[in-house]
């Protein structure tokens, strides 16, 4: 199985360090969305990965060419999202292949996901 790496996984400031990385395996096929809301990981999801927003916009540092292709709908959304860079992708449409993959979790996605679970916005203070 492949193992997909979140880098900034819960949007806390610490010194530089491992402790900001979380590292899963996971079946080929299975969306970053779909990872990240099983092991924790803070992708937002306000739209509950129908690709109808664009927060779960995240950055592919490494393992790009193993997700699936953008098609023309995820093209279309992309557009709402900021700084969005040649390595971006929708995380409810990027599939998981047969390699590894790291991707950074984007300010947009954390705030998102903090707007989503107000408790945990709460405790991040």
């Amino acid at each position: 199985m492949p193992k997909i790496t979140f880098v900034n996984y819960d949007g806390c400031p610490r010194a530089a360090d491992a402790s900001d990385v979380l590292t899963v395996e996971a079946a080929p096929g299975t969306s970053i969305l779909e990872v990240a809301e099983e092991c924790g990981a803070h992708v937002g999801s306000a739209c509950g990965g129908n690709l109808a927003c664009s927060t779960c916009h995240v950055w592919v540092l490494a393992g790009y060419d193993s997700l699936g292709d953008i098609d023309e709908g995820e093209d279309d959304i992309m557009d709402k999202a900021f700084d969005v860079r040649a390595e971006s992708r929708l995380g409810c449409q990027a599939r998981l292949g047969d390699e590894a993959v790291v991707v950074e979790i984007t300010p947009e996605s954390l705030q998102a996901w903090l707007d989503e679970h107000p408790d945990a916005r709460k405790q991040a203070g």
